[in-house]
């Protein structure tokens, strides 16, 4: 079935009205408006994710072990007893659980509708959820229950965000520095948390509520803005257009001229099985990078892929689990860090929400960096490898010595932030990208969402589990929080050492074939 379908009117109505504009012109300034475009969006999911973790404090002020319900007033019944912490722990597992599973459902979905009308029907629906948890304070409301059927339902439209913006981009920008691009793109994660983190901040010392609403009408009114502005394929702005021969001639001539002089010398000298690698897997698919590297995917004539073909892509089952550990360890940060910060440094919950937000400002940093490093050697798994070495001490270190001072816990805190969240940006933006568009699926962007729904949908799965064995662990105290912490983050790279390996191999190949040419080609010069 084709999801293709007419570009918004008012798009549609600027490309025909302002002759300025050419076809090529505005089809280059447009991709970078879709960039700019998906990474707001993003940025509205995750920020109204975050309040929930900010309003902790003011639900439950009284479920530490150290403190009784005798000694302390406040809260919002039925979270201020003294098992508020497991029943919000249980609330943070109400949506990753859902989100997780709806997660594999969503990206099926996707493929097979205009991403446009699916992004604004799913963020109409996650402002209404967001919106009714703070309404459950304006309407005096008392059950467990509806928020934690609040909660579901957020899940369910919540996964309605990351397969499809993935694919926008994926579709509209080619391989070529796909991961600085989209190392940079992805600190929408990083933004929205501290935006959410501020909002909620800011409201929950007015009325918790607001923490809530505010951000749904957030998101809510973006969805209006995706319905009357996204494009989500290139093939969508002029149907009848051959828009790959609209790529920059000067982008394209000189990638063509970088593949063509190493294309013929690594067929020659190494054999199919010694490069069968994770770079070979994920990477270029050299053969069509005079379509790829700079506009986008091509749209593809096939079916869009079946769950169990997508799987059997290689990378994918090793991503995969490596995200569930590494998410499972980035969202107990993102739904526990500002109750930490709270109950262990006695800050106010504005101040701790807004300390937290350092970890996220970390992130970004490392999302970034670790998009260019694979750029530069094109090892993803070798660099989200060493990140997560780096991380595990990282995180011991943090819970150590974090207490120490103010300006100690700040440096810490973004520092835990980089090594965590790199690697979970890169797997979740350019590998699965790169994945998405693997030379046997013949470049067709059919495969983008399915894929990305298979591994971010897998990562969720141990994101959901993280926040809920942190609720029951952190009543025994939080050094076992922070050990199941590092145990996972070391599970995670476990996975990746195969890929690693045969990554490395394949960088120092890739080395020795420069170096060949580069001797062939001063050879020539001397004798000429």
């Amino acid at each position: 079935m084709d999801n293709r379908s007419s570009g918004p009117y008012f798009v549609e109505l600027i490309y025909r009205n302002v002759p300025a504009l050419k076809q090529s012109s505005f089809r280059n300034v447009y991709k970078y408006f879709v960039l700019f475009l998906t990474f707001v969006i993003y940025v509205t999911y995750h920020l109204s994710r975050k309040p929930l973790s900010v309003v902790k404090n003011q639900l439950s002020p009284c479920s530490d072990v150290n403190i009784t319900s005798q000694n302390c007033t406040g809260g919002w019944e039925p979270f201020n007893g003294s098992d508020g912490k497991e029943m919000l722990g249980a609330l943070d597992s109400c949506y990753l659980f859902t989100y997780a599973f709806f997660m594999f459902i969503s990206g099926h979905i996707a493929e097979r509708m205009n991403l446009r009308y699916f992004l604004f029907f799913g963020m109409l629906l996650s402002g209404i959820s967001t919106s009714l948890f703070g309404f459950g304070r304006i309407w005096a409301i008392h059950n467990f229950w509806y928020f934690a059927v609040v909660q579901v339902f957020l899940g369910i439209v919540q996964s309605s965000g990351w397969p499809p913006v993935v694919a926008c981009v994926a579709n509209w920008f080619g391989k070529g520095k796909r991961g600085f691009i989209m190392g940079i793109w992805n600190s929408h994660t990083s933004v929205g948390n501290i935006l959410g983190s501020v909002i909620a901040g800011v409201m929950v010392n007015v009325d918790w509520a607001w923490s809530f609403i505010i951000p749904g009408l957030i998101i809510l009114g973006m969805g209006c803005v995706v319905f009357l502005l996204l494009i989500p394929h290139p093939h969508d702005l002029q149907p009848n257009t051959n828009y790959s021969a609209l790529i920059d001639p000067d982008h394209q001539e000189a990638d063509n001229g970088d593949n063509n002089r190493y294309q013929d010398e690594r067929v020659r000298l190494i054999n199919d099985d010694e490069i069968d690698t994770t770079n070979d897997a994920i990477n270029i698919n050299q053969s069509q990078a005079s379509l790829e590297q700079e506009g986008g995917v091509s749209e593809g004539d096939g079916e869009p892929i079946g769950f169990f073909k997508a799987i059997l892509i290689p990378g994918v089952i090793e991503f995969s689990l490596c995200l569930f550990f590494a998410k499972l360890v980035s969202y107990t940060f993102l739904f526990w860090l500002p109750y930490y910060i709270s109950k262990t440094g006695n800050y106010d919950p504005t101040q701790a929400a807004d300390m937290s937000a350092l970890f996220d400002v970390g992130g970004i940093l490392g999302g970034v960096v670790a998009g260019i490093v694979s750029d530069y050697h094109g090892g993803r798994a070798l660099t989200c490898m060493v990140m997560l070495l780096i991380a595990a001490p990282s995180m011991f270190i943090y819970y150590i010595f974090g207490g120490v001072s103010f300006g100690l816990s700040v440096f810490l805190l973004m520092v835990c932030g980089f090594f965590v969240n790199g690697p979970y940006s890169l797997i979740t933006t350019a590998v699965s990208a790169d994945l998405g568009t693997h030379p046997s699926l013949k470049g067709d962007s059919k495969a983008l969402s399915t894929v990305t729904a298979i591994i971010d949908g897998t990562g969720s799965i141990g994101a959901a589990l993280g926040p809920l064995i942190t609720g029951l662990l952190s009543s025994y105290g939080w050094d076992y929080v922070f050990y199941m912490l590092i145990i996972s983050d070391v599970i995670a790279l476990l996975f990746l050492m195969r890929l690693s390996y045969k990554e490395t191999r394949a960088i120092k190949w890739r080395r020795l074939f420069r170096c060949c040419i580069d001797n062939d080609e001063s050879s020539r010069r001397l004798i000429s």
